[in-house]
């Protein structure tokens, strides 16, 4: 069973349904005293991080997903999910996050940018893999593949976890993966056959 964290952050409908092309169901869930249930767990999200955290405290959500991480079980953020994985977000002030990869989450800067790029970062762009951490997220894909990306801050953490990276004005880690937690930023969900392949790679884990 896979369930899909609902707390109001996200687009979910977009993610049932490519797991639903992948042949895998994928059940959405708003009561943290059922997470326990579930064989595998996406944290999705759109939005700001604050309000995210704010949502996922209301209920106890937050501890919840936690105590799950801690099961062994896969665990997959992506956007605004993966970014809630980290300890801390700079976004709208300091904000604390759920503390699962360490690193934080930080605005593009411009200033540092190779060339004049607009923010948010949104499109396609590709991912990188060569020289990173392996993953069986990305089994059968190339070293490099494009993916769709809608975002205003990334992460920051070590290479150690990183099993994907972009370009986009400068590097950035794009792909996550601590021991049984993943994380993507862009939306696998929205990109076509690479992002159906991720999301059947996370299917079988």
């Amino acid at each position: 069973m896979i369930g899909i964290v609902d707390y109001n952050m996200g687009n979910l409908a977009s993610v049932i349904n490519a797991f639903a092309k992948v042949g895998a169901d994928a059940t959405l869930e708003s009561d943290p005293s059922r997470l326990s249930q579930y064989d595998k767990l996406i944290l999705p999200g759109v939005g700001a991080f604050g309000d995210a955290m704010a949502h996922l405290k209301s209920n106890g959500m937050d501890e919840a997903v936690k105590a799950y991480a801690t099961s062994g079980k896969p665990l997959l953020g992506i956007c605004l999910g993966m970014q809630l994985l980290f300890e801390s977000s700079e976004e709208f002030g300091a904000t604390e996050g759920l503390g699962l990869i360490p690193g934080k989450v930080v605005a593009f800067d411009e200033n540092a940018f190779d060339h004049p790029q607009k923010v948010p970062h949104m499109g396609w762009n590709e991912m990188f893999c060569r020289g990173l951490t392996p993953t069986k997220l990305f089994d059968g894909l190339p070293n490099d593949f494009y993916l769709y990306f809608v975002h205003s801050f990334h992460a920051v953490c070590e290479d150690k976890y990183a099993i994907g990276k972009t370009h986009y004005g400068y590097e950035f880690v794009s792909a996550v993966q601590n021991g049984n937690i993943y994380g993507i930023q862009p939306h696998p969900e929205k990109s076509h056959e690479n992002g159906l392949k991720i999301i059947e790679n996370f299917a079988k884990l």
